[in-house]
């Protein structure tokens, strides 16, 4: 019941994720919402929130206990800066210079290279599987960025970059944050690392530095899902699923977000999509399923 528990949490999560991703591609395009912002104020109030929801329903003391001990604390921020504000702000901006369909299929390199580090560090065994999971992301990859042309890329070059910058940073994401969860709730963890990346982008654009007279009621819906959905909800139940699944699992699984970026880019903001460029989601919805109903990875990683 705890694996099926964390299954359910980190597709759901990953979902909001990549409908948020949409929505977001949607407030840059269509009304101008600056991406440095949207990322402070989007962290800022998720993390604000997710802190709220830890003091009312769960063991209140560990919002400031996470700060006792000096080592602890030290992670948190390398947590906050390197991994919630690199995660969101290379999503945002991949999304920027590309729509959110690119962006996620690039970020969900990030199970190839959880795999290829824990390989380097000895912490797992090279499977068929983990060989058929690189090979798909690969193709896929390829065939997403190129559709298919190798004269020609048929995405910005930026986008590429800030995507491929989010699956490392969603890799070490997944990685690094498992220590903090053995001893501290998710709820704590993530709404720190929020507040702490949000706070230091704000020195670059503060929140409160945007004419809210001038945005309409749309524009207020689609900020409130975001943050809430695309955000506070997406990484809480992202992070509380690796209290149950392995990192590699939860990378994985969490792949789902691509489908669901990927079906409301063509389908609500009807972006084109090549025939090619489909081959390579479908390659990379593959892998999500090859590895996310085969439980052999949890025998193979120590």
């Amino acid at each position: 019941m705890t694996r099926r528990k964390g299954i359910i949490l980190v597709l759901t999560g990953a979902a909001f994720w990549g409908i948020g991703g949409t929505v977001a591609k949607k407030l840059f395009q269509q009304y101008g919402i600056d991406v440095d912002w949207l990322v402070s104020t989007r962290l800022l109030i998720a993390g604000i929130l997710l802190l709220t929801i830890q003091f009312f329903g769960k063991d209140r003391s560990q919002i400031l206990g996470v700060w006792k001990t000096k080592n602890i604390a030290i992670r948190l921020i390398l947590f906050g800066l390197f991994g919630m504000l690199a995660v969101q702000y290379t999503y945002m901006a991949a999304i920027k210079h590309g729509n959110a369909a690119i962006a996620t299929l690039l970020q969900y390199l990030a199970p190839v290279m959880i795999i290829i580090f824990l390989l380097l560090r000895k912490q797992t065994v090279f499977t068929r599987k983990d060989m058929l999971t690189i090979l798909l992301t690969l193709v896929g990859s390829f065939f997403l960025l190129t559709n298919g042309s190798l004269s020609q890329l048929s995405v910005p070059p930026l986008a590429i970059v800030w995507g491929v910058l989010s699956g490392v940073s969603l890799a070490f994401y997944t990685l690094y944050a498992v220590p903090l969860l053995k001893q501290f709730d998710s709820l704590v963890i993530v709404g720190w690392a929020m507040i702490i990346g949000g706070f230091a982008l704000s020195f670059i654009h503060p929140p409160w530095q945007i004419d809210y007279k001038s945005l309409t009621l749309e524009v207020y819906l689609y900020l409130l899902f975001v943050i809430i959905f695309g955000t506070m909800i997406a990484f809480w139940f992202y992070i509380e699923s690796l209290q149950s699944l392995l990192p590699k699992e939860s990378s994985i699984l969490g792949s789902i977000e691509p489908l669901a970026a990927v079906l409301t880019t063509v389908f609500w903001l009807k972006e084109y999509f090549g025939i090619f460029q489909w081959v390579g989601t479908i390659c990379i919805i593959t892998m999500i399923f090859i590895l996310a109903f085969n439980k052999d990875s949890v025998d193979h990683q120590s």
